[in-house]
């Protein structure tokens, strides 16, 4: 059976769920040490949480681009994601809603543009004080992974490559 065309696809457990964060040193180390958000992270900032590790990389450049040097793993409640989720609306919608979503093509191992879509919930306001005080479970730095990932892509070992992805497996937002 093939992938559907706008599906949420993620690592999760029956508790969380991974959204992926790229930031500048400056804001990861303080917010891996704390593991919450802490200042230099702006609350007042959209931030964008993309559950695909490959859109994550496409983003970031495999933790590369300037400002995203560091990649994060942020496990946050299942109950946070779908209240996101149910409460979004479409980027393009006019207004000032709390969360935003886009479904943009999802990125294979070399940033190529795949035929399905892939979710990056933008959060605001009350939704970015919620991720932080309420959904944040625990915040991991995978940039080592990243790299690990990038440098089998170059050495073209997309075997390799694949095997070191985080499984990320058809998603359901739940009704609660």
């Amino acid at each position: 059976m093939g992938v559907e065309m706008r599906e949420i696809r993620a690592d999760y457990d029956d508790q969380s769920i991974v959204v992926y964060q790229a930031y500048s040193p400056q804001i990861a180390a303080p917010a891996v040490a704390a593991q919450r958000f802490v200042p230099p992270f702006k609350m007042e900032r959209m931030t964008w949480i993309k559950p695909s590790f490959l859109w994550m990389m496409y983003r970031c450049g495999y933790a590369r681009k300037e400002g995203q040097e560091r990649v994060l793993a942020v496990r946050i409640t299942r109950e946070g994601f779908d209240w996101a989720v149910t409460n979004a609306v479409e980027s393009n919608i006019k207004g000032k809603p709390a969360v935003r979503v886009q479904w943009d093509p999802e990125r294979g191992l070399r940033h190529e543009a795949l035929p399905y879509r892939s979710i990056q919930i933008g959060l605001t306001r009350e939704a970015v004080q919620k991720y932080v005080h309420e959904w944040t479970v625990s915040i991991t730095d995978v940039t080592d992974l990243a790299r690990e990932v990038h440098a089998a892509v170059r050495a073209g070992d997309d075997d390799k490559a694949r095997a070191l992805l985080p499984v990320e497996r058809p998603y359901a937002v739940s009704e609660r």
